[in-house]
């Protein structure tokens, strides 16, 4: 039995149909600013009725040179990236502004492996990249990094990309000069992708990543300079690399620390999950924090402040970096670098 398929609806059906010019209706799916919201709610509507929902998307892709499409080139994989407190809040930021404007996003994990047939084809369904958390090694020879794509990086630094930061070593100084009110005799540092190496290990200061590429060293670089300043000093084997932001890292580089033959009486952790996992060994070890030990984050992560003891912290404006990102993509703030200010908050773990 043959079976008729009713024919596709174009432009020109729906524009005879409406008594309607053709750029009306396209305007109404594409450059909403250039009809009257009325107009524009009455198309829609009767475009929907038709069961006509907007120009080809491929066609509109080879008339303007747009694909309505941004790639957010992420530094980790998908699954942690889409979990991590701080990434999902600047995910939500972006979409935030995104969603008002009509555009969408394509979440792309940053693999060395994948082909360079893959890249073209990302390259070809994007307007451009904004690249979030890359670490310096992940930044060499990027595919990416083309000459007719818009870029812009976030939590990181590219030559000749706009970027958008938050105030990491400022950040870093002030939670350390809040915490040596305490006078603490010994210090420890938990920090984060430090050095470019898989393992949980004390730092080797020749291994260090690049200053003006990491924020990782802007925050090591805050934390030492405000030591140094107030007559503190601490050695590379009391400072931890810890490769990435998960529990059982942070768990294990805490565990260490806090075994130590002299023990910290304040660890500076470069994440509010790294602080979490470090406030669960010293309550497991019978630790009284902020008695026996205090501990500082960085992030401002909501499960900072519903911890018991809540975590004295640095606020970074994840939300609002996201915002700022997808502005500076869309042309709606001038094109230069932005650094954010970070906040600092008094919680229980440091008083």
């Amino acid at each position: 039995m043959a079976f008729k398929t009713t024919p596709k609806l174009t432009l020109r059906d729906v524009a005879q149909s409406l008594k309607v010019s053709t750029a009306t209706v396209s305007n109404a799916f594409n450059r909403p600013d250039q009809l009257s919201a009325t107009l524009r709610d009455k198309i829609l509507s009767e475009c929907e009725t038709m069961g006509y929902f907007g120009p080809d998307a491929a066609a509109r892709s080879l008339r303007t040179g747009r694909t309505g499409i941004v790639g957010v080139v992420l530094s980790d994989r998908l699954s942690y990236s889409v979990s991590d407190p701080v990434a999902n809040q600047f995910l939500k930021g972006m979409a935030d502004v995104l969603d008002a404007h009509e555009y969408n996003m394509l979440l792309l994990s940053s693999n060395p492996i994948e082909q360079d047939a893959q890249h073209r084809m990302q390259a070809s369904m994007v307007d451009g990249f904004i690249v979030y958390g890359h670490k310096p090694q992940q930044c060499h020879n990027a595919p990416w990094l083309m000459p007719n794509k818009h870029v812009i990086t976030v939590d990181g630094f590219i030559e000749g990309c706009t970027s958008v930061n938050v105030g990491n070593y400022h950040g870093a100084k002030a939670v350390t000069l809040h915490a040596l009110r305490h006078k603490p005799e010994k210090i420890a540092i938990l920090g984060l992708s430090l050095l470019n190496t898989s393992r949980v290990c004390r730092m080797q200061e020749d291994e260090l990543f690049d200053q003006a590429a990491s924020i990782s060293v802007q925050r090591l670089n805050g934390y030492l300079d405000a030591l140094s300043e107030n007559g503190y000093g601490v050695s590379p084997e009391n400072i931890w690399n810890i490769p990435s932001n998960t529990h059982k890292q942070a768990y294990q580089a805490a565990r260490e620390a806090l075994t130590m033959m002299e023990r910290p009486q304040l660890l500076l952790c470069m994440s509010d999950r790294i602080a979490i996992a470090a406030i669960q060994v010293a309550l497991q070890m019978g630790l009284r924090v902020p008695e026996d030990i205090q501990v500082v984050g960085f992030d401002g992560i909501p499960e900072a402040a519903n911890l018991h003891p809540s975590i004295t912290t640095v606020h970074q404006q994840s939300v609002e970096k996201g915002h700022v990102a997808a502005e500076l993509f869309l042309g709606l703030r001038e094109a230069k670098s932005v650094e954010l200010e970070s906040d600092l908050i008094i919680g229980e773990s440091c008083p």
